[in-house]
């Protein structure tokens, strides 16, 4: 059984988007007073919705909107068809909240399959699972989709480094599902330990923040992974699972009869032409418990055009590049971590890891210091070389003046979460 449907068309997906719009405009207005009035206010009825065509005149929804009406905000379904709920980080001190019924957990189940299947994942597969469990999203997505797809799931959550190595070596996994600052240090870790010829890991999947091209070189050369895939999702579209990159690698393939993404200009809030990079926004088609109407993602991304060399109907978005909101202006320059990333992975001899220091000296003036490990084969002594690159690099593409310290592979932290990137000490206005 094939959990993608690959016989399926363009002009039918097109249909299934006009008719899932029209379904989620009327469900929200129907069913969630805040999505009433909402859409009242922009002028937008059920009945204005007739082809998608009709989306850009639909009003946008956003993190803030979620502090509305809480503990469950945008609930669309009475609580009692409520199931499960999941919840993500707020930035007010209250969590997102999001309401699951029973035919959303079966929804995300499948598209969660179909990641796997795209992956290449069978039931003779054994899937570690080191993403967190609990209240987020990603531990049960990962799990609920390879027990829907038949693989057998290793469920350890983040669990210490030793229990991680003790399963990859007894258990014989073959697939590890991870964030990538998690899959570097188990890499690391059994490199150290001299165990890269006695695992069987051949996939890996990568998911939660964005990663650089070295870093996924470091990790595959050590643990000598065939593929390692990138997967999207977030809480507020179920969870992990709306989309991954297939073996060609060349782009995101995104569920588009779940899913309708538009790329916008994060200023202008205008929708911009396929290739374009703007801000991803996310209409869902079948979501009952929480439906969202072109949400504001803040994801940086861009939608590519064309058909995929693997054959796979569903269109492609590019790898997530950063994110509107974790921009930082240094010297009148609005700068991305991940174009500080990028740069570092065009230059050898850096490694994956590195940290931006922003600070303030005595005159008030604002500097900026990278740190960035060498790589592990890098020979020591060749640091004034290392950081002059860097630092010519970053003054030539992003017309700033930076400070590089080049230290020891290894020395900065590793963590089994999400990698701090950006430490900003400056004083605040």
């Amino acid at each position: 059984m094939s959990f993608i449907p690959l016989n399926i068309t363009g002009e039918q997906i097109a249909d299934i988007q006009q008719q899932g719009l029209k379904w989620t405009v009327a469900h929200a207005y129907n069913n969630s007073p805040y999505y009433k009035k909402k859409l009242e206010a922009a002028g937008c009825r059920p009945e204005d919705v007739k082809t998608l065509d009709d989306l850009e005149n639909l009003p946008f929804t956003d993190k803030h909107d979620f502090l509305k009406d809480y503990p469950f905000p945008l609930r669309s379904v009475p609580m009692s068809d409520i199931v499960r709920i999941h919840g993500s980080s707020g930035t007010t001190g209250k969590r997102k909240i999001l309401c699951y019924t029973k035919e959303d957990v079966d929804n995300w189940a499948n598209i969660f399959a179909r990641c796997y299947e795209l992956a290449g994942v069978t039931k003779l597969d054994r899937v570690q699972i080191a993403v967190g469990y609990g209240l987020w999203t990603a531990g049960v997505g990962f799990q609920n989709g390879c027990e829907r797809l038949g693989a057998m799931a290793v469920p350890l959550g983040p669990a210490n480094v030793d229990m991680h190595i003790d399963m990859l070596l007894d258990l014989e996994s073959t697939v590890f599902c991870a964030t990538a600052s998690m899959a570097l240090l188990l890499s690391e870790e059994l490199e150290k330990r001299k165990l890269t010829e006695k695992i069987k890991l051949k996939t890996i999947i990568l998911g939660a923040e964005r990663h650089s091209a070295s870093m996924r070189k470091r990790i595959q050369e050590i643990t000598g992974a065939k593929h390692i895939h990138d997967i999207y999702g977030m809480t507020e579209l179920y969870g992990p699972g709306t989309g991954l990159d297939c073996t060609e690698h060349a782009g995101i393939h995104y569920w588009a009869d779940h899913f309708i993404f538009e790329v916008i200009d994060p200023v202008t809030l205008k929708p911009l032409p396929v290739g374009e990079e703007g801000e991803l926004v996310v209409t869902t088609l079948k979501k009952q418990g929480t439906p969202l109407i072109r949400y504001r993602t803040h994801d940086v991304t861009r939608l590519i055009p064309g058909a995929c060399a693997c054959g796979n109907p569903f269109p492609r978005h590019a790898r997530i590049s950063g994110r509107t909101d974790d921009m930082f202006i240094f010297r009148a320059v609005n700068i991305y971590p991940s174009q500080i990333d990028d740069i570092l992975s065009g230059i050898d001899g850096v490694g994956s890891e590195y940290q931006i220091h922003l600070n303030q000296d005595a005159d008030g003036r604002d500097y900026m210091t990278i740190r960035v490990e060498r790589t592990n084969d890098a020979a020591t002594g060749e640091e004034s070389g290392l950081a002059d690159q860097v630092s010519g690099r970053i003054r030539k593409k992003l017309l700033v003046r930076s400070r590089v310290e080049i230290v020891d592979y290894g020395t900065l932290p590793r963590t089994e979460k999400k990698s701090k990137r950006v430490f900003d000490n400056r004083p605040s206005e």
